[in-house]
């Protein structure tokens, strides 16, 4: 199986960017999907995007859509989301997952669809 470990989580003013990573290790990344999730103090974890197992799709929820972007390297076993223009109520844990499916991103938007799960890391903005 394959193990996650976000990084890169931390404070930041409105309107700045952040970049989180999700180290895997284990298998072969490319064999896995991967997505993005956030949960925000009180609220259900939420889907924030996906990208298929060569990077070749990808799919951002609409809340995030034009201001984060996700991307891999698998060469490096590495998943990245890049978050630009950030907002208060971006503030959440963000997790990473892992799927065997082979579905499109598009349609692994719920938890039940990944079967691993990095710990996740926390971002705070500020307003």
């Amino acid at each position: 199986q394959v193990q996650l470990v976000e990084s890169g989580g931390g404070l930041v003013q409105a309107g700045g960017s952040l970049r989180l990573s999700c180290a895997a290790s284990g298998r072969t990344f490319s064999n896995y999907a991967m997505g993005w999730f956030r949960q925000a103090p009180g609220k259900e974890r939420e889907f924030v995007g996906g990208i298929s197992r060569f990077g070749i799709s990808t799919f951002h929820a609409d809340s995030v859509k034009g201001r984060f972007t996700i991307s891999r390297d698998n060469a490096k076993n590495t998943l990245y989301l890049q978050m630009n223009s950030l907002k208060h109520e971006d503030t959440a844990v963000y997790y990473c997952a892992a799927t065997e499916s082979r579905r499109p991103p598009a349609f692994m938007s719920s938890q039940e669809d990944y079967g691993y799960w990095g710990q996740g890391t926390q971002v705070t903005v500020s307003s």
